[in-house]
């Protein structure tokens, strides 16, 4: 989508959002899901607020003060000059990171291919039964094209879960592991707790209790927890 100001906001500096890299955020204003858990909804029903050449300006004032360059949202590939703002954040000299749905694989595949991005975060929202009830999408054949697609490319990348115990149980992330050893997914699979007391798209109650590691999951697939 091609906006005048597409970029919500900048977080100017994190160590948390790139592995061993000091990165800054651009925020991509809306999204092509409606996850209940979601706990941007100012951004994903926001509209931008700064420009590409804005953000550019931004990024050029910090080199050499950071590495990386995250783009984030709402969903960031729904920018339809996202090629060209990675282009020019590789002439500044970062890297591009890029966090991700999985809803628009061609997108990615050409910024892969053109050397664009360094490394991606793949949000696995859920199995494909409840996908529409978690998302308010029918997006999941694209994030399995997406998953395909990552680990035909070996690009530097991972899986990601947002817990929460009523929309995503441990009996649901037990089938998503499965799916993941199926697709022969060599990676870490994060699984991060969702914040209770949020304020969300969807309105919902807290999770009830939080996930933890246990045998039965780690036997298939190294599980890391987030927060």
């Amino acid at each position: 989508m091609l906006v005048a100001k597409p970029i919500y906001s900048i977080t100017p500096f994190t160590l948390l959002d790139y592995p061993d890299k000091t990165a800054c955020i651009l925020w991509f204003a809306g999204c092509n899901m409606r996850c209940v858990y979601c706990y941007n909804p100012d951004i994903v029903d926001g509209e931008g607020k700064l420009s590409v050449s804005e953000a550019i300006n931004f990024l050029k004032k910090r080199v050499n003060l950071i590495d990386a360059v995250v783009l984030s949202g709402g969903e960031c590939t729904r920018f339809k000059g996202l090629i060209e703002l990675a282009k020019e954040i590789k002439k500044i000299g970062m890297l591009v990171k890029i966090d991700t749905n999985g809803s628009n694989p061609d997108l990615i595949k050409e910024m892969i291919e053109q050397k664009l991005v360094d490394y991606i975060a793949l949000d696995f929202k859920t199995i494909e039964k409840n996908f529409f009830s978690v998302t308010g999408s029918k997006l999941h054949n694209r994030f399995v094209n997406t998953l395909d697609l990552l680990i035909e490319k070996k690009i530097a990348y991972e899986v990601r879960t947002t817990f929460h115990s009523e929309l995503i149980g441990k009996q649901t992330i037990l089938k998503m592991i499965d799916f993941l050893s199926f697709k022969k997914y060599k990676g870490n699979y994060f699984i991060q707790n969702y914040r209770n007391d949020s304020a969300t798209l969807g309105g919902i109650k807290n999770s009830e209790y939080k996930f933890n590691i246990e045998n039965p999951f780690q036997n298939k697939i190294k599980i890391e927890i987030r927060n």
